[in-house]
């Protein structure tokens, strides 16, 4: 991933160099040298904005039909009871 710079000059004259680096990683823009935006694809936009999948959404994935789980089995211990 490849972060790019742009000043908001730079973008204006030429935004489609600016929507192809965006697809290599995220455009910084700035203006008067100050960062003030940022641009980025729509797909690591939801990535980034943590977007929620239902249960059946998430196991109907592709592929998960292969993924082996073997969770380790928990270890709990009975705690002695004081009824004085």
């Amino acid at each position: 991933m490849s972060i790019t710079s742009l000043s908001s000059r730079e973008l204006n004259q030429d935004v489609s160099s600016a929507k192809k680096a965006a697809q290599k990683g995220p455009v910084i823009i700035t203006y008067r040298g100050t960062p003030s935006l940022v641009l980025m694809t729509y797909s690591e936009f939801e990535r980034l904005s943590g977007k929620r999948r239902n249960l059946i959404d998430a196991l109907s994935m592709p592929g998960l039909s292969t993924v082996e789980v073997d969770p380790p089995r928990a270890k709990i211990a009975p705690r002695e009871v004081d009824l004085s």
